[in-house]
């Protein structure tokens, strides 16, 4: 095994199941390797740079107590698990992020592959933000959590399958809220928070992929799984709807029972990330932040950039920091002299702040120059973290005074990967040379 770059194990008796799941995963970019029992998983985990696995629980009762085997084998870095089975809550008590129904589709397994590593690098993350506000008198603690019945908003026509799925939701503890048109359901989305979306396909399934394409498109409710209850022979692929971003898909042939408990641990995963943003976002509240930006100041980024980089090493992830210059150029130095980029400077520092991942870090380092670290993001992603918000940026008008056309606002960008604890400073000053124009010496 020693070269596979692998990022998902998964842990199958045979390739019944496993096989078309580890070729579609591979085509999507979610290099796989597979191991036949516990034993070989846990291996892999020791020479390989896992991200996640994949448990199908067909292999019988020691594959079903395997996650939390897993994911210490693993530790200090969090390993999501998701179990490839029939849904049962007593799986989360067994250490199982989530719970798929079998046969797994590479695309949905992509998605929610990439929500759960999300998640358990934030809460990497919040761990070491607890360090370093505490370090400050500042400590983080955990939001409590949340107890309520599941939110779900069921939106379409009132079938009777829909309506049997409603209550078999209810019968299950959720609190359910029926939308019968897309503009409802929108007014629904805005006004409250949803752990979940079910929608029903119907005569007319287009109208629920739109919704559902809607819900990716905002980003507020990106993140926000939507199961498609569709009719067997319909217009649109089972594959249509995952590339489509729907979570799961079910048929009035799944018993409601079993829908319903899909539903519910789609809403359980969603509201742990909840939970781990919410966490996160305190850091804005700590006074500790930049008062004109909300970022980081040089000091406390300095100090949690090195604490990330000792994490790092010990987790086995890749960090990477990245450096925006603002851009000189005739605009911009005219704003500048006549004070107009020392007044968009907060806005930019504020869009940088929305624009980066909440698990990433984003500080001013000097009035026009500001940095980001990355955790578990090699050097090629964090150079596009970089050049996509400063597209986005650049995209934005600032004012230039009474009767002086707007300016815009481009950046010089440096990206550097962290080698070790040690060369932290090393990386962020190569960064910061690149993003001025200038080689490390």
């Amino acid at each position: 095994m020693a070269g596979v770059q692998a990022r998902v194990l998964i842990v199958a008796r045979d390739d019944v199941l496993a096989g078309p799941l580890a070729d579609g995963l591979d085509r999507l970019g979610w290099r796989t390797v597979t191991a036949r029992g516990p034993y070989s998983a846990i291996a892999s985990l020791n020479d390989l740079q896992i991200e996640a696995a994949i448990v199908d629980l067909r292999g019988g009762d020691e594959f079903v107590t395997l996650a939390r085997r897993l994911q210490l084998a693993c530790a200090p870095r969090r390993l999501p698990v998701v179990a490839m089975g029939e849904p049962d809550p007593s799986l989360a008590a067994q250490g199982f992020d989530l719970t798929l129904a079998a046969p797994l589709h590479p695309a949905q397994a992509a998605m929610r592959l990439e929500t759960l590593v999300r998640v358990a690098v934030s809460e990497e993350e919040f761990e070491l933000r607890q360090e370093t506000f505490a370090d400050r008198g500042r400590p983080l603690d955990l939001p409590e959590a949340d107890t309520s019945p599941f939110r779900v908003l069921a939106i379409g026509e009132p079938a009777p399958q829909f309506l049997a799925l409603s209550n078999a939701l209810k019968q299950n503890g959720a609190d359910v809220v029926g939308a019968f048109t897309a503009y409802t359901a929108f007014d629904y989305l805005h006004e409250r928070t949803f752990d979940a979306v079910v929608l029903w396909a119907g005569e007319n399934p287009q109208e629920a992929m739109s919704i559902a394409a809607g819900l990716r498109r905002n980003t507020r409710l990106y993140h926000t799984p939507a199961l498609l209850y569709m009719q067997r022979e319909a217009p649109v692929t089972i594959a249509e709807a995952y590339h489509r971003g729907i979570s799961d898909v079910a048929s009035p042939e799944t018993p409601e029972s079993e829908t319903a408990r899909r539903v519910a641990e789609l809403a359980r995963s969603f509201r742990r990330g909840v939970t781990v943003r919410q966490s996160l976002e305190q850091a804005r509240s700590s006074g500790l932040m930049d008062a004109a930006t909300g970022l980081f100041t040089r000091d406390l980024f300095a100090a949690h950039l090195a604490r990330l980089a000792q994490a790092a090493r010990v987790r086995n992830r890749p960090l990477s920091v990245c450096v925006l210059k603002v851009a000189d150029k005739a605009e911009v130095t005219a704003a500048r002299a006549g004070g107009w980029l020392d007044r968009a400077v907060p806005q930019i520092g504020s869009m940088i702040g929305r624009l980066v991942r909440v698990e990433d870090t984003a500080a001013r380092l000097a009035p026009e120059v500001f940095a980001l670290a990355l955790p578990a993001t090699p050097h090629a992603a964090a150079r596009a973290a970089g050049e996509r918000i400063s597209a986005v940026i650049g995209c934005t008008a600032f004012e230039a005074g009474e009767g002086k056309s707007p300016f815009v606002v481009d950046f010089d960008i440096g990206v550097a990967e962290v080698a070790s604890p040690e060369g932290v400073g090393r990386a962020l000053e190569e960064a910061a040379l690149q993003a001025h124009g200038r080689r490390a010496s």
